[in-house]
């Protein structure tokens, strides 16, 4: 049967997701997936994750970088202290490349695994994962100008973002991340009609990523759950202060529909 490109969902909750990319143990923040555009934000991953739960977040959004590109766990180290510190739901990605290292973090505490250059080589293994670990299992979707990149952003595919998406619907993934990388770290806005396209047509939830700047970006996206965005993951803005963390929970809890949100600060 056809599948329609849009379609209207009943909205969801929606959750606000910090970003904690891990790179040489320290926080960071990159500049449109460039390792070598990093930002230093905290040297202590785990207090940095103690901040944001006690701020009031109810997920963790972890990505191991260096292991990204490295096809393996490198910053374990840093992610477990994240896991002892955290009271809430950790999500992690980068270097999960096989079923041990998937079966691995989610024992250690790790309430769900995003899967994503293996989500493009090997996409048996993400069917695999989500039998054996219902509910547990999300996809990370890269994309440059709607085409898919992996290897930690640094090798091109001729895989679109949709074609990607649709290969994993019914097959009981919890989430797709959506991530814009020419977004990412800008501070230019999401890609929300891109973003809105993507999750209209699929089944699948959706939590948007890159270029969160501002508490609009947020009512915008929250307004879109409809189309099944279900989620957000706010990283620079957050810690460069040009999105309060408070302010932002607070307007999702009312339905992004907060006086005053509905602009770029």
């Amino acid at each position: 049967m056809a599948r329609s490109d849009t379609k209207t969902r009943s909205p969801a909750a929606f959750d606000l997701y910090p970003a904690i990319d891990l790179k040489d143990g320290a926080c960071v923040r990159l500049l449109r997936g460039a390792m070598d555009a990093a930002t230093t934000y905290n040297p202590d991953p785990a207090d940095q994750a103690q901040r944001f739960v006690a701020a009031g977040c109810r997920w963790l959004h972890v990505v191991d970088l260096n292991g990204a590109i490295e096809g393996k766990a490198v910053n374990a180290a840093a992610v477990e202290a994240i896991l002892a510190a955290a009271t809430v739901p950790v999500q992690l990605g980068g270097g999960i490349r096989d079923m041990g290292g998937i079966e691995a973090w989610l024992a250690r505490g790790v309430r769900r695994v995003v899967l994503g250059t293996v989500a493009v080589r090997e996409p048996q293994l993400v069917i695999d994962a989500c039998k054996r670990f219902p509910g547990r299992i999300a996809v990370g979707i890269d994309a440059r100008g709607g085409m898919v990149a992996v290897q930690g952003w640094v090798e091109a595919t001729d895989v679109s973002a949709l074609t990607l998406a649709r290969a994993f619907e019914d097959v009981g993934v919890a989430a797709i991340i959506y991530t814009d990388i020419d977004r990412d770290g800008a501070l230019e806005g999401p890609n929300l009609a891109q973003t809105v396209t993507l999750a209209g047509a699929i089944s699948t939830p959706v939590i948007a990523s890159g270029g969160v700047a501002a508490l609009g970006d947020l009512a915008a996206l929250q307004r879109s759950a409809g189309a099944g965005i279900v989620g957000a993951i706010v990283g620079r803005a957050l810690y460069d202060g040009r999105i309060d963390l408070a302010a932002a929970l607070a307007l999702l809890r009312d339905g992004g529909h907060a006086g005053g949100a509905a602009g770029h600060a």
